[in-house]
């Protein structure tokens, strides 16, 4: 299907009569989890369908996995098939899934005239050599690449016209989020000296690796730990380069784990083309976001930490430069299973149908 008629099979009426149904394919992550939360609590949707692809998983009740949710009604998991979407009425699918099924069924739900919200890295980037780190089967099929072609990088601060717009969009990675939010403003007004190199230092939550436990993540290789891992070949690195229009090796990016269940604190070192005040630097922060419901700039006097942006839809963002005026430090918080996942799912979902930005976020 060439990517016109992947858009043509989505109607672009943002704003519907009824309520929407949305439907979630990998409810029992931790992601996952998280968007059937809000979506639980959104004003404008009808209850979530919470879709399986394992045997195990389907038919189970919601509650058994995720207790919490117990009292918002009784909920099963159901078996994922195109003809249950299709009787459901589903307008919204949410992939909470691993890149390879989410490549499968974006193109497909598209095709169906369901828009599609993806939270792999499956659909992330427009560079071949930036793709080549997921090793994807059907990189070029030609179904792939025209689906691909359609899909809008989903992070409202930077593209909120074209996810209005959207029948797919590609959630943004959770580091990608705090460096690309921290580093945007200096970028647009031309201060960022890409060429002197920018380092970007961060750290998340270990629910960042996701549910499934791996010898790494277990509390006793976490706990009373600190570690860096896939220095020079972390996924996000790409997403970073191709937002920000970086070249490769003018960045350097490191991820670390902390031993905290969530949250990412990106420190970010940059050097400056001309001098500037820490004063003149936060004005450009403050305008650049002056219209941004979920990006808070702090002052100087008290910067980001992770316990103030876990829990919400915030990136919060600081900055300190350097007495010389030409290098700058920026700071930037965000909870990575909701400003880097669920809750920016929610958002970029809140544009494409025209509801409130903040609605189920607030």
């Amino acid at each position: 299907m060439s990517s016109s008629a992947m858009k043509n099979a989505v109607s672009h009426s943002r704003v519907p009569a009824g309520m929407i149904q949305p439907a979630i394919v990998g409810a029992t992550g931790y992601s996952g989890y998280e968007l059937a939360r809000l979506l639980l609590r959104h004003s404008r949707m009808k209850s979530p369908l919470l879709l399986a692809r394992e045997g195990a998983e389907q038919g189970a009740a919601y509650a058994d996995y995720y207790p919490q949710l117990s009292g918002n009604g009784t909920h099963h998991l159901e078996p994922f098939s195109w003809q249950l979407l299709r009787a459901r009425g589903v307008d919204v699918l949410f992939l909470a899934t691993p890149h390879e099924v989410s490549r499968e069924l974006g193109p497909e739900a598209a095709a169906r005239g369901i828009r599609v919200i993806d939270l792999s890295g499956a659909w992330r980037l427009r560079e071949p050599a930036h793709r080549a780190v997921y090793g994807f089967h059907n990189e070029a099929d030609p179904e792939a690449m025209a689906f691909g072609a359609t899909v809008v990088y989903g992070l409202p601060e930077l593209h909120r016209a074209g996810i209005e717009e959207a029948a797919a969009v590609a959630n943004p990675g959770c580091y990608a989020t705090s460096c690309i939010l921290g580093l945007a403003p200096l970028a647009a007004s031309g201060l960022l000296d890409a060429a002197a190199g920018v380092i970007c230092d961060c750290k998340s939550g270990v629910s960042g690796a996701g549910k499934e436990p791996t010898a790494r993540t277990h509390f006793v290789e976490v706990a009373d730990n600190f570690s860096a891992y896939s220095v020079f070949r972390h996924r996000h690195a790409g997403e970073i380069a191709e937002q920000l229009k970086l070249d490769d090796p003018a960045l350097t990016f490191t991820p670390h784990l902390l031993p905290i269940p969530r949250g990412i604190l990106s420190t970010i070192y940059v050097r400056l083309r001309s001098a500037v005040t820490e004063a003149e630097a936060l004005s450009i922060y403050r305008q650049f976001y002056a219209e941004a419901l979920f990006v808070r700039v702090f002052a100087p006097s008290r910067l980001p930490e992770v316990r103030f942006s876990a829990y919400t839809n915030f990136c919060d963002i600081g900055i300190a430069v350097a007495p010389d005026c030409r290098r700058l430090v920026v700071i930037s918080c965000l909870d990575n299973l909701l400003k880097g996942a669920a809750g920016q799912a929610v958002q970029n979902m809140n544009l494409m149908f025209g509801f409130p930005e903040q609605e189920a976020l607030a």
